[in-house]
This record gives structure tokens, sequence and C-alpha cells, in this order.
């Protein structure tokens, strides 16, 4: 019998025979290396035998897993992972599907070692780059299986860790298989990357947890070569790396929805985290799709928990600080718009206390700080893509931002609310505070071009309104405007030192701010807001360092007298009994005045100038050191009443023209004092003051200069004259009235007749006029036929037909 049993086994095929022998007798031995190399040499000569050689295996292998022989299954794998290494050949394809056919009776097995076998045996396929593409090859399957791995909840940790790594492992390998082949299905599709990237997520995110637990010093390297977040991170970078412009929204989508499935923004700090490693991993110019779908997602959840929109916000926040250098795109404006958007719904959703109206009342209880964190949030971000930007997109955002502003007086730009004129004032507030964040650190050389009137104009107009928090936030975006050489800083604590040189200050002479001042009043704007009784210590530490940067800002002759001209009204004002400004105010102007006069007496270096200055300062020091900076701007400032000053306390007009006089300095202009304009402007701002009844009529005159415009004494304009205008203009209201009054009695009282003899005699009067004027201008052509007399006596020009004149002899040839 045993001869006819090895006749029978020297009959069988050689692939088969070859194969077998590499199975020892007992699987513990391993594979039989000597037999393993003539089964490779065997397939390497004859390539059409690999697809039997793989069938074969094949179904040694599915037999050897059901009768759980699980030694020869390992051999089964390391054998064909040896035959894959080796052969690289067209007809390897078949061999393949045999290959890929053992890794999914092992990856369907419910024994963790044959799962983690199976998969270490197609992450070493997906490694090979094959020769030849194939056509009908498919992964769903292992797309589905790895997917299923990395969500495993195996009781033991250690092995839980193992089938999770495996699975993650085996994601990434189906990834470099498929990626570069375009002749596969697309792993890109939604159906494929809703199960590969919350896969990932759910382990970036469980190690996060695990990771709480931080273990010894002596196992944190060996834990971390083993660890699972380190192999997801990698993976979903590798994954975000390979794709591209068109796979970008397909590879984010999945991860807003886990994120929103997992209640994850709230958090902030996974979704951060998540949305930084896609920031980092995607080509650089592709940024801005990453932010468009943000941006849509924010929309979309814009009557979602505040925590919601404050999360998605952050991520947005640190996703515009990597795609910096100007890679937001060409949707600019798109990203304000959605963030100046949600900045007005939750305005309205603080004030109103309801998303939609009274239907979710009840359901979703809105807290007012977490709504202001959001704003808080949004106006972060907003400064953070401005940094992002260059010069010039930047001032067409401030233009955008400032087109949002309900300005007064104008239409507003914003639809109006449920909120009411308090939902307006935060939202003017809301904007106001966007505007200091992206006018920070803005530096231009050209003002002219990049500050136009249609910015400054609507920004100034909100410095005379009543509301003291919009004048604060208007003093800071002139300020970061201004301050070209980082001063700003230098200004922060008003003093009245006697030597400046200790603030390292940089002056310079800048031409187009310059120019940009004769365009705009701000001197008015800064004399109306010291004028202001709800002005506190931080608005006239405002004030004192926009003149400060002025001064050094524009190293200039003419705005040193301009300037100077404007501190010695500020000190009149603040002397006059006809203002009801409180006694704190009062002091406040007298000590900023002292401290701006005693900065600028020091940058002109005029000596007669300065000794004046500090002659003053130190009588002040001795007698009235209330009016200070150091005693009134502090936590707890002593102040008396200071109307009732004499003349050694104060800076005299007189001494400084004649010290600047003798310097160069135009004295004409120092002896002018300064006089503010009132405007229709104020009127619209709502200000309490003289101009809400009569607009004086040096506007006109000013027009193109409102701040330089010289004046003779003769032109002063004082009280007197002011209340001589408003009386006659009384006067002749009343006149007027009394007139129009007279004359509908007339009409209403008088006769028919009467009435039709005035209006036929007016019609007479106003023919006879129109004649008279009719023959003063239209008169004929003037004719060589000479003139005719009329029938007034009056010499008249008489028209002659062309062929009736006669020409001289010398006219005709």
């Amino acid at each position: 019998m045993s001869g006819v049993c090895g006749c029978c086994g020297a009959l069988r095929p050689r692939y088969k025979r070859l194969v077998d022998n590499i199975f020892p007798e007992d699987p513990e031995d391993g594979l039989v290396k000597a037999n393993m190399e003539k089964l490779t040499f065997y397939a390497l000569s004859a390539p059409e035998k690999l697809d039997r050689i793989g069938a074969y295996l094949s179904e040694r292998l599915s037999r050897d897993v059901a009768r759980h022989r699980y030694g020869y299954v390992c051999i089964a794998m390391e054998a064909l992972d040896q035959l894959l290494m080796a052969c690289h050949c067209q007809s390897i394809n078949l061999f393949v599907e045999s290959f890929l056919k053992m890794v999914r009776k092992l990856l369907e097995s419910d024994k963790p070692s044959l799962q983690i076998l199976g998969t270490n045996s197609f992450v070493k396929f997906a490694n090979i780059e094959e020769d030849t593409p194939s056509y009908h090859r498919s992964y769903d399957f292992f797309v589905s299986r790895f997917s299923e791995m990395c969500h495993s909840g195996y009781e033991d940790p250690d092995i839980r860790t193992k089938i999770r790594m495996a699975g993650i492992k085996g994601l990434q390998g189906v990834v470099r298989k498929t990626v570069n082949d375009e002749l596969q299905a697309n792993i890109w599709d939604p159906q494929h990357m809703d199960k590969i990237v919350p896969s990932l997520l759910f382990n970036l995110q469980s190690g996060e947890r695990t990771e709480s637990r931080s273990p010894s010093p002596l196992q944190a390297s060996e834990k971390e070569k083993e660890s699972p977040v380190e192999l997801t991170e990698r993976c979903f970078r590798e994954l975000l790396g390979r794709a591209a412009y068109g796979n970008i929204k397909n590879a984010v989508t999945p991860v807003l929805m886990h994120l929103d499935n997992h209640s994850l923004w709230e958090g902030k700090t996974f979704a951060v985290r998540c949305f930084k490693i896609i920031m980092y991993s995607i080509q650089s110019q592709h940024s801005h799709l990453v932010i468009q779908q943000l941006l849509g997602h924010l929309d979309a959840n814009s009557k979602n928990s505040a925590t919601v929109r404050a999360g998605i916000v952050e991520v947005l926040l640190e996703a515009a600080a990597i795609a910096a250098s100007g890679s937001v795109g060409p949707t600019v404006l798109e990203v304000f718009n959605t963030l100046l958007r949600q900045l007005r719904l939750s305005v309205d959703y603080e004030l109103t206390g309801s998303y939609d109206g009274s239907t979710n009342i009840g359901t979703k209880i809105i807290k007012a700080h977490e709504e202001r964190q959001l704003q808080e949030a949004v106006i972060r971000t907003i400064g953070s893509f401005a940094n992002t930007l260059p010069t010039y997109q930047r001032s067409e955002v401030m233009l955008f931002i400032m087109g949002k502003i309900p300005v007064p007086g104008i239409h507003l730009t914003l639809p109006s609310s449920d909120s009411g004129p308090e939902g307006t004032r935060m939202i003017q507030v809301m904007l106001l505070k966007s505007l200091v964040q992206v006018t920070a650190g803005f530096q231009t050389t050209n003002m002219l071009t990049a500050l136009p009137s249609s910015f400054l104009e609507p920004l100034l107009s909100f410095s005379l309104t009543e509301d003291p928090e919009v004048r604060l936030l208007v003093l800071q975006i002139l300020l970061s405007l201004i301050d070209r050489h980082d001063n700003r800083p230098k200004f922060a604590n008003m003093s009245s030192i006697s030597d400046i040189s200790v603030l390292k200050l940089k002056v310079d002479k800048f031409d187009n701010l310059f120019r940009l001042l004769n365009n705009i009043p701000l001197y008015r704007h800064i004399y109306l807001g010291c004028k202001e009784e709800s002005s506190g210590r931080e608005h006239y530490e405002a004030l004192f360092a926009l003149l400060g940067l002025l001064s050094v800002e524009l190293a200039n002759e003419e705005v040193v007298v301009d300037l100077i001209r404007l501190a010695l009204a500020l000190q009149d004002l603040a002397l006059s009994t006809d203002e009801a400004l409180p006694v704190y105010n009062r002091c406040a102007v007298h000590a900023l005045v002292a401290a701006y006069l005693n900065l600028i007496c020091q940058l002109t270096t005029v000596p007669a100038f300065c000794q004046h200055i500090h002659e003053v300062i130190e009588v002040r020091q001795k007698e009235s050191p209330y009016l200070l900076p150091e005693a009134v701007f502090v936590d707890s400032p002593k102040y008396v009443p200071a109307e009732y000053l004499e003349g050694s306390v104060l800076f005299l007009q007189s001494k400084i023209t004649e010290s600047l006089g003798g310097s160069g300095y135009n004295t004409e202009r120092l002896a002018t004092p300064y006089v503010p304009q009132y405007t229709e402007e104020d009127r619209l701002s709502k200000r309490k003051s003289i101009g809400e009844t009569i607009s004086l009529q040096v506007e006109v005159e000013s027009r193109n200069s409102p701040e330089k415009e010289e004046r003779t004494p003769a032109e002063e304009i004082t009280f007197e004259t002011l209340k001589n205008a408003i009386v006659d203009s009384v006067g002749m209201e009343e006149q007027e009235r009394e007139r129009r009054r007279q004359v509908v009695e007339k009409f209403q009282k008088a006769p028919f007749e009467e009435i039709a003899a005035h209006c036929g005699a007016r019609a007479t009067q106003l023919q006879s006029k129109l004649n008279q004027i009719f023959e003063i201008t239209i008169r004929p052509p003037p004719s060589p036929s000479g003139t005719i007399s009329s029938g007034y006596g009056q010499s008249q020009s008489r028209s002659v037909p062309i062929y009736e004149m006669k020409f001289p002899d010398l006219c005709v040839y």
C-alpha cells in the first residue's frame, strides 16, 4: 500500500508538492526555509503558476482555520508574504486575489490573533508597488472591517489596544494602496470617508482619555512606541496630506459630523487639536477650503447653543493663525461677513432671550454670559484673520466693517432686529471692538489711500456720541491708525516729567498723515471729546496719547502751532463758567493740558517756552496739585473746584506766543485762539450743545481746511455774537410766521373778485418784467445794411437778405 501511496503522491502537480513541503510536521518548528526557497524559485521561473499556488495556499489556509490549526495558518501567511515580496510580474494580480481572499478569511475570524495576523499581511501587501494596475479589485470589505476593528471593545485592554492599532494600520494600508491607483474605487468618496475618518478620530479621542492617566517615567518610552494615539495621528496626517483640491471637503465633512454627534465643540481642546492636525497636514494652498467649511458649519449652527458656536469660532481662530500670509484666499470678505452676522445674531439672542421668537422658549435657555463669551471669541477671531492679511486687504476689511455699523443719522446697513435701540448700541460696540482688533498693528506708508473719507467720516462721527464706551473705542482705533513707530505704550501713563528723553520716543515727519489731517476735523473732535461730561480717566488718557502721537508722528511746525492753540483752547474750556462741566472734568482737562504742554515744549526745544511751562508746573505742584495728572489720573483722585484760578497756575498765551515767535513760529496763528466749529454732524450725533440750535456759517467758509482757517480778531466768534445770532434768528422766524398767517387769512376771507384782481395784477407785472428782460438780452444779428429806427425812437438793427447786401468791389471775384 505504501508503494501505491507513493506513486499517487508523485503524480500530484509540482506546485502542490512544493507547497506541501514548506509545512513541517510540527507547526511549532515554523516554515521550512529550504523548501520555501525552492517554492519561490519555482514561482519566479513559472509565473503563470502563481495563481494556482495562491489558490492552493488559500485552500489549505481555509481548511486549517476551520480545524483550528493556527500554527499552520501562520506558516501559510508567512509563505504568502514572501511570495508577494519576491514576485513582481504581470500575472501577480491573480495571485493577489487569492491572497486577499485569505486575508479576508482571517479578518472574519473571531480570534484576535488571526485578525492581527491578517492585518499585518495586508499592510505588507499595501507597501508593495505593483507594476500593473488592477481593474476589478475591491477594498470595500477591508475599509469596513478595519474601521470596525478601530472601535473594538474587547475585554482585555491590552488585546483591545492591539486590535485597534491593527485596524488603524489596516486603514493606513488601504489608503496607501488606493489613493494613487486611478483604476480603483475612489477612497475619497463619502461612503469610505464616513467610515475611515470617524474611526481615526475615535482613537485620537480615546487616546486623550488614557493619556490623562500618565504612565511612570520608566514605562513612558515603551508606551510611546506602542501608543495608538501617535499611530492614529500619523495615519490621519498621511490621509490629509494625500488629499487633492477636490477631496478636501469629503475629508473635513466627517470631522465636523463627528464633533457634532459627540458634542465635542464645547470642550474646544479636542476640536482645536483636530483642526490643527488638518491645517498643518493639508497643502497650504488648500487652507481656505477648510476655513470655508468651518464658516458654513458656523452658519448651520446659528441656532445652536452659544458654547457650540463659541467652540467653532475658537477653531476658526486657530485655523486663521495657521493659514497665515494671506492664504485665506479669495473669500476674505465672506469670512468677515459670516463672523459679523454671527456677532449680530448673538446680540439679538442675548437681548431677546430666544433664538427664533417664542417657539424655542423653554426648550433652549439662552445664557447671557455664554453669549458674551461667544462675542469676545468672534472679535478675537476677526482680529486673528485680519493679522494674516496684507495691508491693502486689511483696508478693505476696515471699510467693510465700517459699512456694517449703524451710523447716527445715516441709513442702517444692518437689518433692524427685535432687540431695539439697545441692540443697535450693542452692535455698534461689538463692531467697533472688531475694528480695534483689525487696526491693531496697522501700518501703511500711504494714509490717504488706506484711510479714505468713507471710513474716517463715519468713524469720527462716533466720537461725538453720548455713549462713553463708543467714544473710547473710537479713540483706540485712531491711536492704532496713527501710531507707526510703536510710541503708543510710551504714552500710557500721563505725567509731567521734566525729561521726556527717558521715553525714547521715535519722532518722524509723516507728510501723508499731515495731508490727511487737513481733510478731517480731528482737532474739533478732540476738543469736543474733552467737553463730554461722561468722559472718564480712560478717555483723557487716550486723548493725551492721541495728542502725543500727533506730535511725534508729525514733526511739523504748522501742526505744533495748531496743537498748542488747541491745548490753550482746552484750558479756556476748563475755565469757562458757561460750560456745565463737573469738577473732575475741569481738573482732568487742566491736567491733560499740563501734561501735553510739558511734552510739546520739550519736543520743540525752545528754551523760553520750556521755562514758562516748567514754571507753571512747579507752581501747581506747590499750590494746586489737583491741576496735574499725578493727582487726577490715579485710583483715588484728589481734586477741588478749579474755576477761579490765578495767572501763576495758568499757561499764558501771550508768553507762549512771545517765546515761540522768537524761534520762527507763526505768531499770527498763535495769537488767534482756536475756536471749534459746530456742524450738522453734531445734530446727527445728538450732542447736548449749541450745535442743536444753530449751524454756524463759518463751516461753509472753512470747508476746505476746517482746522487751518486763519481768522482776524474782527471775525472772532464770542458768546455775545452767538447770543445775538440766536436772538436775531428768533425775531426773523416770528416775522416770517406772522406774514404767512396774514396771507393764509387773506385767501380764506377775501372775496373772489379781490383775489382775482390781485393775481391778475401780479401776472401783468410779471409779463412786463419779462418783456424788459427779453428786449435787453434778445437782439437780432448785426447786419452790414445799417440800422433802422424803431417805433420808440431807438435805433434797431434790420436784418437784410444776403442777396440784397452790397459788398465792396474788393470782396467780389
